[in-house]
Formats: C-alpha cells, sequence, structure tokens
C-alpha cells in the first residue's frame, strides 16, 4: 500500500494546476511517517521532496516538504537502512569516495572529526607507507624506517589524541614546503579513498539550499518545449548582483557541497574566489551563482568561471565556462532527481547568461560532455539533445556520420543510435554561434603551449629558467612596462605565466602600435586582478590581441 502511495506521488510531482498541491499535500501526509521497507523506497521519497522542494505549487506543499526534509535524517527507516544509502547524500548517511586534494582539504578544516581513511585498501596503504616518512620529523622517519610498523599503526601513533587520520594527513600535507600544486600532486598519487560521517551539519543534498534565493511557486507547467537558442541568448538575465566576500564563502561551500554528495569535484568551486562571486535571478524561481576562481588556478588564456543553478535556491545542476574572447567551452549537467524538468529551457538560459556576463557568441561542448569517456551521457543521449537545440560538429568524419544517423531516422522513426554511434559522433567537439553568418570554429588554446614548448627549446639549451626570466625582461620591454612594482602576488604570476606566450606565440608583437602593446600589458596584469572580468573586458577590447592567437576568425 506505501508503495503505492509512493508511486501515485512520483507521478504527480511534476503535474502543476487546479487542485495539484491538494493532491501531492494528502499523498505526503501519508507518507510522513510510513515505515518504508527499503533503502531504494527511502531513497525514492527523498528525491520526490527534493523536487517539490526546488518546484513548489504553494507555500503550504513548501512547508510540509521543508518539515519532512528537516525531520529525515531521524526516521526509524533509515536508520535501519543507514549502510545501504551510503554515497547517497541523503543527511544522516555517510559519503565514501576519493576525495582529490582540495576537498580534503576543505572537508579537513570544517569536519575534522568527521573525516577518515578508509583503511581497506592495501595499495593505498603501500602508498601512505612510502609517503609517510617524507610527512615527518627526521627522528620519526629514522624510527619509521627501522621498525617498519604497519602504516595505520604508524598514523595512529604519530597523530594527536582526537586527531583522525584524514586530518592528520591533510595537516601534514599542507605543512609541505612547495606550491599547492605540489602538494595537490603528492596527495593525488596516492588516491586514497575517504569516507565523510554524517554530522548535523555535515553536507547533504537534504539540507542543500540557499535560504535567500528568490522565490517562485510553479503555477503552470514546467517548461519542457524545446526553445530558440537565439531568441533565448538575446533575453537578458533579469537581475545580477556580486555577493559580500561572507556571502560569497557561504555559496561556494554550497557548490562544494553539492559535488561532494553526488562523489564529484569541479575545480572552479574546488578553488572558488570568495570575492568574484555572482548571483543571477533570471526570474522564475531560477537562478545561478556564478563563481570565479583564484589567481593561481586561472587559465592561461580563457577566463575561468564555475556555475552552480539554483531553483527557489535548491541546487539542481553546475557546470563550467572558460571564455576565450568571444568563444566559451561550455559545460553543463543538471542534477539526477531534477532531469526530465526543464533541462533545455535551463542550458539555453545558461548560455544566455554566460553571453551577457561574460560576452561570448559562440559556444563549444567537449567530447567529454557529449559521452567520450563518460556513460552517463551516452546513456542519456546527450548529443542529440544537444544537437536538437542547434549544435553542430566541428569535424568532418562526425558530420558524415550525422548525416548517415539523420537518414536512418527518417526512413524509420523508431530507429535509436546505438551506444557504439554515440561514441563515434561524441569523438566531436559540438558548436553553436549565434551569428548564423559566421562558421562556428574551436580557439586553438593547445597550440599557443606547443608554440611556447618549442620556442623553449630552441633557446633554452638546458636553462630555461634563464630564458623564462628573459621572457619576463623582453614583455616588459616590448610593453613599456618599467617595473613590476605595485603588481599583486596574482598580477605577478599572471605575468610570469604570460611572458613565455607573449615572446613564442605572438608574432609581429614588436610591430604593434605602442598603444596595442601598452594594451597588452593591462590585459596580462588583468588576468592576476581580483577577478576577471577586467580581463574579460580588456581582452575582447584588444582584436589585434585575439587575433595574434586565434589567427582570423
Amino acid at each position: 500500500m506505501t508503495i503505492r502511495i509512493l508511486s501515485a506521488l512520483e507521478r504527480s510531482k511534476d503535474g502543476y494546476g487546479a487542485g495539484s498541491a491538494e493532491a501531492k499535500l494528502a499523498l505526503l501526509a501519508r507518507l510522513a511517517h510510513a515505515k518504508l521497507g527499503s533503502a531504494r523506497a527511502i531513497l525514492r521519497l527523498h528525491e520526490v521532496l527534493c523536487f517539490l522542494r526546488a518546484y513548489p505549487d504553494d507555500e503550504r506543499l513548501l512547508a510540509e516538504v521543508e518539515r519532512m526534509l528537516a525531520r529525515f535524517a531521524g526516521r526509524a527507516d533509515l536508520r535501519r537502512q543507514r549502510e545501504a544509502l551510503t554515497d547517497t547524500g541523503i543527511a544522516g548517511t555517510a559519503i565514501r569516495y576519493r576525495f582529490f586534494w582540495s576537498t580534503l582539504r576543505w572537508l579537513a578544516r570544517r569536519w575534522p572529526d568527521r573525516i577518515e581513511i578508509d583503511r581497506s585498501e592495501a595499495e593505498v596503504a603501500d602508498k601512505l607507507g612510502a609517503a609517510l616518512p617524507l610527512l615527518v620529523t627526521w627522528a620519526e622517519t629514522a624510527a619509521l624506517k627501522e621498525l617498519d610498523p604497519p602504516v595505520f599503526a604508524a598514523i595512529d601513533r604519530l597523530r594527536a589524541r582526537g586527531e583522525g587520520d584524514a586530518a592528520f594527513l591533510a595537516r601534514r600535507i599542507d605543512v609541505m614546503s612547495g606550491d599547492g600544486f605540489t602538494r595537490e600532486a603528492f596527495h593525488d598519487a596516492i588516491e586514497p579513498t575517504y569516507e565523510l560521517k554524517p554530522g548535523p551539519d555535515t553536507p547533504s543534498r537534504t539540507r542543500a539550499k540557499h535560504a535567500a534565493a528568490p522565490m517562485a511557486y510553479q503555477r503552470e507547467p514546467l517548461r519542457r518545449a524545446r526553445p530558440d537558442l537565439r531568441e533565448e541568448l538575446g533575453r537578458i538575465p533579469r537581475a545580477v548582483r556580486l555577493a559580500s566576500a561572507r556571502e560569497g564563502g557561504q555559496l561556494i561551500e554550497l557548490a562544494r557541497g553539492a559535488m561532494v554528495t553526488r562523489s564529484r569535484d569541479l575545480d572552479a568551486f574546488a578553488y572558488g574566489n570568495a570575492r568574484d562571486v555572482r548571483l543571477v535571478d533570471d526570474g522564475g524561481g531560477l537562478g545561478f551563482v556564478l563563481i570565479g576562481v583564484i589567481p593561481e588556478r586561472r587559465a592561461l588564456v580563457p577566463a575561468t568561471c564555475g556555475y552552480l543553478i539554483l531553483h527557489n535556491g535548491v541546487p539542481i545542476g553546475y557546470g563550467e565556462a572558460f571564455v576565450s574572447g568571444r568563444s566559451a567551452v561550455m559545460t553543463f549537467n543538471i542534477f539526477a532527481s531534477f532531469r526530465g524538468a526543464e533541462a533545455a529551457y535551463t542550458f539555453a538560459r545558461a548560455l544566455a547568461v554566460v553571453r551577457h556576463l561574460l560576452g561570448a557568441e559562440s559556444f563549444s561542448l567537449d567530447p567529454y560532455q557529449l559521452g567520450k569517456g563518460n556513460d552517463e551521457a551516452i546513456a542519456s543521449g546527450a548529443w542529440w539533445f544537444y544537437y536538437k537545440l542547434g549544435f553542430r560538429p566541428l569535424t568532418a568524419d562526425a558530420r558524415r556520420l550525422m548525416r548517415k544517423e539523420l537518414a536512418r531516422m527518417r526512413a524509420d522513426p523508431a530507429y535509436r543510435s546505438r551506444a557504439a554511434t554515440l561514441r563515434a559522433l561524441a569523438e566531436s567537439h559540438l558548436l553553436f554561434d549565434l551569428d548564423r553568418s559566421r562558421a562556428p570554429s574551436l580557439p586553438p588554446v593547445a597550440e599557443l603551449g606547443l608554440r611556447v614548448c618549442d620556442g623553449l627549446a630552441a633557446r633554452a639549451a638546458g636553462e630555461r629558467e634563464r630564458v623564462l626570466a628573459e621572457c619576463s625582461r623582453e614583455t616588459m620591454r616590448l610593453t613599456g612596462v618599467r617595473s613590476l612594482r605595485g603588481f599583486s602576488a596574482g598580477e605577478r604570476l599572471a605575468w610570469r605565466r604570460w611572458s613565455p606566450l607573449v615572446v613564442f606565440a605572438l608574432p609581429g608583437v614588436a610591430r604593434w602600435s605602442q598603444a596595442d602593446r601598452r594594451a597588452l600589458a593591462r590585459v596580462i596584469r588583468a588576468k592576476g586582478g581580483r577577478d576577471e572580468a577586467e580581463y574579460i573586458a580588456r581582452f575582447a577590447a584588444h582584436p589585434k590581441l585575439a587575433r595574434a592567437l586565434f589567427g582570423k576568425r
């Protein structure tokens, strides 16, 4: 009987109109205290509640959903099925995952008593045993070498009373010599699996919400029709505001929690810049949190922006935009709980946000997003989802295969592309340009690195550091910068990174006008600024730089 009620709620969750709220409330009332007999049933109820929280009919329904979610971790049936619900992200359950360095560091700082190393993996134990002597004092290293204890017995002896093994590892790596990239590589080579034990405020999908987000109750049917991308790209988001550093930090934590609870990681969130967070109110409950990255983690030429998608404050998806001039490489993901609702419309609005805030007019999707090495994208038919919105393949091989598949579909409307065909299609980027008269293309960002590689190999003669220092001085001379005094640490870093690019990958820069060369210096400095907004604007205002980097496009 209870399962039939749950099934009825699942069928009705995304129906809106007269009487829909009352029908859902009646079903929720019967499920609020029902005892569910399996982990799957508990998960199904949780997913419906998460959906209704993001898309509530009215205030009464939302209040009941919030009440049930607030009590969800205390359900007796959940406690009985706790182990089976591991990795679901439900409050009151554990998460096991190979967290990368940045995420471990965050979790160990925020919840040091809740994060532990999974001690069951023999290969990880061997790697930890080899790494441990590099993390302790010379005297402790001597004892470890002579006594050769089991690695976790050694960690238990080394860590302070009350200090967890994962927190101990994170703290020891955090004070290693080197920089953040060194520590990241050291940790990620060990590849430990961690367990995040549930606590009253540990990340969970059950509690995930930005309470200050604008609310809009769902009075009309969901927007499932395929949108006109060009029409949507022309529509400006309703409102945009810069978050305070405090609110920015909270929103980055919300984004990171959305990843942790789904066993995922995203660099733009992991290295988010709390002073570069913008909130976009797109109307109808839809919102975007745009998160810039700290200077050390910015890409060389593209500006990087992660985005968390909210609906009535609930995280429903995420993505990244890598913007080079007027082009953006996009990623886009709707979380499983919210698929089948308004995915196409939400994607169109994500592109509109990137266009109006970051200046992109040409968009591309990389092969992973389409299914290369991504079984989830293959299963969901991601390639055809984007094709139907107007994206087209970059390579001739993919275009030929596309035409064959379209011919088969015309001959047999029931035909569906096989997984192997979708994987072949996913070998190519998909492209879309706002201007129909322009042939979409992909900025050759990788070629820039090869130009620098060849230039350094030809000139360095084994002394790369000397040549890199020469590149910095040569770039200063070319651009009229007399000194880097007054540059921030981020601006100095951007100068060091860009100097080889200027010397080896910008042919003819010495023949540019003085004004263009001075403008180039301002572009480089902006790359390391507080945020990348100024960099985007200065890059867009320097067409000669874009042509030199990417050719005529």
